[in-house]
């Protein structure tokens, strides 16, 4: 029965963590290998690959940093990172260097569990070359093939500018995207870092698409990191 359950590798130095975790993610249908240094998780991973890699920032020996990159060298398995609170910038770095998403401490079950099934999502769709191409959160729903937003199953207009964003929200939806990437993707690499354009957009494509713009439920900040769209089930 085991053998087909989805496989966690949680690289974590602190036992308690790594009990924490393994007995929040059994009690959901996972499996769980468990490595206590960097230089362990590489090995695990490479012998018995994961469906996710929940992967601690801060380890003895090479960091998690350097984990991170070696195994964008040969693996595009979803990561998320653990980081302490207020380590915003370890969490950028992370994610631009191509971390999936993050988990800050201290973390519930809930909340780590919705965000594995959330990469795993992520993942499927990027293994399936986009095939879903209908991004739904709540009254929102995003038509990335018909190049539609609708409230409602009312179609908003948006200028170029607020779809390329909320396009590329969609594309990474429940994910967190930073501020860094959005610029980026969306006005190219001379405005990426620009963050005051990005808000200015965001405040523009919250009136449009939330009831209550200063109380967003679709559209949300993470606090010195970026922006993530979402999911939540229609009404």
């Amino acid at each position: 029965m085991t053998e087909s359950l989805p496989l966690v590798l949680l690289v974590e130095d602190e036992p308690q963590m790594r009990r924490f975790v393994r007995i929040s993610l059994a009690s959901h249908g996972y499996k769980v290998a468990e490595a206590a240094s960097g230089e362990e998780g590489l090995s695990v991973a490479a012998s018995e690959p994961p469906d996710v890699v929940v992967l601690d920032l801060g380890l003895p020996g090479i960091d998690g940093f350097e984990v991170l990159r070696r195994l964008r060298e040969w693996t595009q398995v979803p990561v998320i990172v653990l980081s302490a609170r207020g380590q915003e910038e370890d969490k950028v770095r992370a994610l631009n260097d191509g971390a999936d998403d993050y988990l800050t401490k201290p973390f519930g079950p809930a909340e780590l569990v919705a965000r594995l099934g959330v990469a795993r999502r992520h993942a499927a769709r990027a293994h399936g070359d986009g095939a879903n191409s209908v991004v739904e959160s709540g009254a929102l729903r995003i038509d990335l093939a018909r190049r539609l937003v609708l409230v409602n199953d009312a179609e908003v207009h948006l200028t170029p500018i607020e779809y390329k964003v909320v396009a590329t929200l969609a594309k990474h939806a429940g994910m967190v995207v930073t501020q860094r990437h959005l610029l980026r993707e969306v006005w190219g690499p001379g405005e990426a870092h620009s963050p005051q354009l990005l808000r200015v957009h965001m405040a523009q494509l919250r009136h449009k698409l939330e009831v209550d713009s200063a109380c967003p439920r679709h559209l949300i900040t993470e606090p010195g990191v970026g922006y993530r769209l979402l999911l939540e089930p229609r009404a």
